[in-house]
């Protein structure tokens, strides 16, 4: 659980120091390139089966895919890679509140709020723009959510997600190969936006898959919070991307937030959601 969060996180970082040469968009573009290999070999998706009905949430999976990791990166380009992730972060957290009565998720709704105003710290310099992406990352990985839940009904196994990671990264040539022939990419950004697809998608994939054959379920969920912490702190090792200390509490006030909201649920949407976040390193 360790290496996949630290691999995702790290994977980031990478992905940033290509966007000088090739841009959010051309790191994206490789990503999803390569998360189309892993997820079409590990899936095996057969297309020619797939229905009509089966179609649609596969689409709206891949129309996700693209959007949110753009401008996730776009985000972590403007507003560096702790703040990104976390803010995005409370697209699972509002999935996992929306329509709950119980008290302490009451309670954890308005924290993770007032945390989010802390981190946004509103003011004439504000980056709104990037907070505004990262926002939309949220967004769009409540959509999946909601999506996978929809394509893991009606199809088995991994083909969903893989056929979606696959469309996501066709739609992505022409949006790569314009990009990177406007900004040829140099030996060291190739090779930055290979590894962000290998350490963000093909790495946790199986690490996450070996550890949930291990540890159960509503740990793994609590465990996967702390991936803003893993976040910041990767921002600040590799990217030099400081946070002050207001900034820190903020965001381990929203990991504490999304960490009690898993813990105290029933074990069947736990379930889920773990299954949710396992498959979510396809985008």
């Amino acid at each position: 659980m360790l290496g996949s969060g630290l691999s995702n996180q790290a994977g980031a970082s990478v992905a940033a120091l290509a966007f000088p040469v090739i841009g959010p968009a051309g790191v994206v573009a490789i990503r999803q390139w390569v998360a189309a290999g892993v997820l079409w070999a590990a899936g095996r998706p057969r297309l020619r089966s797939f229905t009509a009905a089966q179609w649609r949430p596969v689409l709206g999976l891949a129309l996700v895919f693209a959007v949110m990791n753009l401008s996730l990166y776009a985000a972590i380009d403007r507003i560096g890679l702790g703040l990104a992730v976390t803010l995005e972060f409370l697209g699972p957290l509002t999935v996992a509140l929306a329509g709950s009565r119980r008290r302490i998720d009451a309670l954890c709704a308005p924290a993770a709020a007032a945390a989010v105003v802390v981190l946004a710290r509103p003011s004439p310099s504000t980056d709104y723009p990037g907070v505004g992406l990262a926002l939309l990352a949220a967004a769009c990985w409540g959509c999946y959510i909601m999506l996978n839940r929809a394509v893991g009904r009606n199809l088995p196994g991994l083909e969903g997600p893989a056929a979606a990671a696959a469309v996501s990264g066709a739609l992505y040539v022409p949006v790569g190969a314009l990009v990177l022939w406007q900004h040829p990419p140099t030996p060291a950004a190739l090779a930055g936006a290979l590894a962000a697809g290998v350490l963000s998608s093909a790495v946790p994939f199986l690490a996450d898959l070996l550890a949930l054959r291990r540890v159960p379920a509503h740990f793994f969920g609590v465990f996967m919070s702390v991936n803003p912490v893993f976040a910041a702190l990767v921002g600040l090792v590799v990217l030099h991307q400081h946070l002050d200390a207001i900034a820190w509490a903020a965001i381990w006030v929203i990991v504490g937030a999304n960490a009690v909201a898993v813990a105290t649920a029933s074990s069947a949407p736990t379930r889920g959601m773990v299954r949710i976040r396992r498959n979510r390193t396809a985008g």
